[in-house]
C-alpha cells in the first residue's frame, strides 16, 4: 500500500558532499532549527573519505552513495532527487549554513505562486572566502527580493525547485557546470517564473587556493559554452573585465579601509577567474559576449531600494559548539 500525498513531506532536502566533515555538521544542525519541519533530508555522498557520512548519520539523513568515477553536479542531482518524496526539492551545498530559522520557510514561500519553477536565496561568504567573492556575492545576491526576475540566473548552492518539473526535466548530467543556470533557462523557456528571496539567506564557505579558482572558473566556462555554443569571449573581454573587476574591487577595498592587506588577493582572483573563464571558452568554441553578459554576469537587482530589517534573531551556532565541549 502506497502513502497518499498527504504524508508525503512538504519538501525534501538534497546535499551534495565529498570530504565536508568540516562543515557538514553545522548545515544539518541549521536545518534541524527551522521553523518547517515538514521536510527529509537526503546527502548524495560522492565517496568522502573522510567522517562525512558518520557526521551525517548522527541526524535522520538518508544518504545516497555515487561512485566518484560517475559524478558530475547534474548526476548527483537527480540520483538525489530521485530518491526524495516532497512536492519540492531545496538544494545546499554541504560546505553553507542557513542564517535564520526561517531559512527554509522563506525559501518555500514563492511557490505559493504556481508559476514559480525555482526560489534561490541570498548567500553571503565568510572570513575564508577571497575578497573578491564577497563582492560577487553582494553583487549577485542583493538584500533586496525579487518574486519574478526576468533572467534566467539561479544558483544550486541555494535553491530550491518543484519535483514534478525536475520529473518532465532532470537536470543535464553532462554539462562541467551550470546545470543551474541550464535547468532555469529551460523552466523561462517554458514561461515559468524564477523567484529570488534575499531572507533565505546562508553563508558559503569558500577555502579555495588559486589554483582552484581558476580552475572553478574555467569548467563554468566550458559548461556556458555547451549551454550557449554561439556565445564568445576573446581576449579583449578578458582584459576588459579583469580591469573593470579589479577597478571595482580596490575601490570598495579603500572604502573598507582593506585595501593594502587586499590588494595582491584582489589581483590574483581577477586574473585567474578572468583567464579561466578566456580558457573554458577557448576550449569549447567561439562564443557571444552579449549572451555571455546576460547569463553569466546578470545585472545587480533592485539597487535603489533598500531592504527591511528582519524581526528574526539569528541562528547561534555558537550554543551547539558549547554543548560539545
Amino acid at each position: 500500500m502506497t502513502n497518499s500525498k498527504a504524508d508525503w513531506p512538504r519538501c525534501s532536502i538534497v546535499i551534495r558532499a565529498f570530504n565536508e566533515e568540516q562543515h557538514i555538521g553545522k548545515l544539518l544542525t541549521g536545518i534541524m532549527k527551522q521553523t518547517v519541519q515538514d521536510r527529509e533530508i537526503i546527502l548524495v555522498d560522492s565517496g568522502s573519505t573522510d567522517a562525512t557520512p558518520e557526521i551525517a548519520a548522527n541526524f535522520p539523513v538518508k544518504i545516497v552513495q555515487i561512485n566518484p568515477a560517475e559524478f558530475t553536479f547534474g548526476r548527483s542531482l537527480n540520483r538525489g532527487i530521485a530518491a526524495a518524496t516532497g512536492e519540492f526539492v531545496v538544494i545546499i551545498s554541504a560546505h553553507c549554513y542557513p542564517v535564520y530559522p526561517d531559512w527554509l520557510e522563506q525559501l518555500l514561500k514563492p511557490f505559493e505562486d504556481s508559476q514559480v519553477a525555482v526560489c534561490y536565496g541570498k548567500q553571503r561568504g565568510a572570513e575564508t572566502n577571497h575578497y573578491s567573492e564577497h563582492q560577487f556575492f553582494r553583487n549577485y545576491f542583493p538584500d533586496i527580493s525579487q518574486l519574478d526576475q526576468g533572467q534566467p540566473f539561479t544558483h544550486n548552492a541555494n535553491a530550491a525547485i518543484r519535483k514534478s518539473l525536475w520529473e518532465q526535466h532532470p537536470y543535464d548530467e553532462q554539462l562541467t557546470g551550470l546545470e543551474d543556470l541550464a535547468w532555469s533557462s529551460w523552466a523561462k523557456e517554458q514561461d515559468f517564473s524564477i523567484a529570488y528571496v534575499a531572507e533565505a539567506e546562508i553563508i558559503h564557505i569558500h577555502e579555495e587556493t588559486i589554483k582552484q579558482v581558476h580552475n572553478r572558473y574555467r569548467r563554468e566556462a566550458i559548461a556556458m559554452k555547451q549551454i550557449l555554443p554561439e556565445s564568445h569571449f576573446s581576449i579583449r573581454n578578458m582584459i576588459s573585465m579583469i580591469i573593470r573587476r579589479t577597478v571595482n574591487d580596490m575601490s570598495h577595498a579603500r572604502e573598507e579601509r582593506v585595501f593594502t592587506s587586499e590588494f595582491l588577493n584582489i589581483l590574483r582572483f581577477r586574473l585567474v577567474q578572468y583567464i579561466g573563464t578566456w580558457q573554458g571558452y577557448r576550449y569549447s568554441g567561439d562564443i557571444d559576449h552579449q549572451l555571455h553578459k546576460q547569463f553569466y554576469y546578470p545585472p545587480q537587482l533592485l539597487s535603489d531600494k533598500f531592504p527591511e530589517e528582519r524581526a528574526v534573531e539569528p541562528i547561534n551556532y555558537q550554543i551547539e559548539v558549547d554543548k560539545e565541549h
